[in-house]
């Protein structure tokens, strides 16, 4: 496990260097994010932006939201697509949430250890991992590493993680190979590499920084050149 937390860390420094810090974009408020990582779901970004701001548009508050008839819901998202999912999914962690505090407000987990606050914010149906882990680092500053589908690719060809590993497995995974105050940069950074290079069905290998620290890359180059 040593020898592959040292390779993670310089999987992270070699992506610093290629890429440079990444920046997030501009934090929402936990609730908000909440939200926004399961309009996210089974979607790209821009749509998930317009679901999102059309929801915030409609709905002066989230406890409007939580309030409305579910249909009125499912027509402000409907571009994240799965609306009639995605609709009664909202409303309901809006409700749960009412009903376990009091209010709705996400911000009393910031006391929360790690782990309190993600076994908390899994009890709902619809938040898995990967938006607990969202919600956790980049809404209430609490180190956790979200394993979205570029993570779960790269880290896989990489060598990062056991191919046969599930993604719910990899969440904490990832967090014990690599060093928490890397998970921010680390998570971007990779996710950018398998946008850019590292894509699903045709990766750009030869123009990636991490050849020689990639077991796909020494199982199907050699010389630099391709096996195929």
């Amino acid at each position: 496990m040593k020898a592959l937390a040292r390779r993670a860390l310089a999987v992270h420094e070699r992506l610093l260097d290629f890429f440079g810090t990444p920046e997030w974009r501009t934090p929402l408020p936990a609730l908000d994010e909440l939200v926004s990582t399961i309009l996210s779901q089974n979607t790209n970004d821009v749509n998930r932006d317009v679901a999102f701001f059309a929801l915030k548009d409609k709905f002066a508050t989230w406890e409007l939201v939580r309030d409305a008839p579910v249909n009125s819901i499912i027509a402000a998202i409907r571009p994240a697509g799965l609306a009639n999912q995605k609709g009664p999914r909202i409303k309901a962690v809006l409700q749960a949430i009412t009903k376990a505090r009091g209010e709705l407000s996400l911000d009393f987990l910031k006391d929360y250890s790690a782990e309190e606050a993600r076994e908390w914010l899994t009890q709902f149906n619809g938040v898995g991992p990967k938006t607990a882990a969202i919600v956790l680092q980049f809404s209430l500053d609490i180190p956790a590493f979200p394993v979205d589908t570029h993570v779960y690719r790269v880290t896989g060809r990489l060598g990062l993680r056991p191919a046969n590993m599930n993604v719910e497995k990899a969440h904490p995974y990832m967090e014990s190979i690599f060093p928490p105050d890397t998970y921010y940069a680390a998570h971007l950074n990779i996710i950018r590499l398998g946008r850019e290079i590292c894509m699903a069905r045709k990766p750009n290998c030869p123009d990636c920084p991490l050849t020689d620290l990639c077991d796909y890359y020494a199982a199907n180059y050699k010389n630099g050149k391709s096996r195929a």
